[in-house]
């Protein structure tokens, strides 16, 4: 019985999910960048184990409502822990179109932002994985890590609209070397 019961928590956890994704969509997500299908988004694993976590949670709360307080904690913890993969996978992201792009992020109001407002980027390289950082002209940055789903394309398609947008060249570009993740001036230290 008590299987059923953590299958039947499983599936409602899953279209519970499933359901708020589906209406975060369609409430925050209806600008042209988000429509023309072009993003720069997490690994799914992040929302998958974050699903995993918070099940395992909700698993570890029914389990302790009749073992203990210790199971219920445990559960807590597990559950906020996963719920904030979840949300962090939904939020985390760049949408972009041929004008400009909109970077979203937790806790952090959507923004908009034009090619030419990128000024200069910087690399951070962490055990083989690279965060590329975007300078703003506003003195924002915009981090993306190298593993993330459609990163490169994106920046590929960035610079040819910073061409465009600024009026520039390639062979105005000296420092441009996509093969060394290098699209954009370097941050001058």
């Amino acid at each position: 019985m008590e299987y059923i019961a953590v299958i039947l928590v499983a599936a409602v956890v899953f279209g519970v999910c499933f359901l708020v994704d589906k209406g975060f969509t369609k409430l925050f997500r209806s600008q042209a960048q988000h429509m023309s299908g072009t993003a720069v988004r997490l690994s799914k694993r992040y929302g998958s184990i974050g699903l995993v976590i918070a099940v395992i949670g909700v698993a570890a709360i029914f389990a302790g409502l009749s073992s203990g307080w210790v199971l219920i904690v445990g559960g807590s913890v597990l559950l906020v822990f996963g719920i904030g993969l979840v949300v962090y996978y939904m939020s985390y992201a760049v949408f972009y179109d041929e004008d400009s792009f909109i970077f979203t992020t937790v806790g952090k109001k959507a923004k908009t932002y034009y090619y030419r407002d990128i000024k200069q980027q910087q690399l951070y390289n962490n055990q083989g994985h690279l965060l590329i950082e975007l300078h703003m002209a506003d003195g924002d940055t915009v981090q993306l890590q190298s593993t993330m789903n459609g990163c490169f394309d994106f920046m590929d398609h960035a610079f040819g609209a910073w061409l465009r947008q600024t009026g520039k060249t390639q062979e105005d570009c000296p420092f441009y070397d996509p093969a060394n993740s290098c699209w954009f001036p370097s941050v001058e230290v």
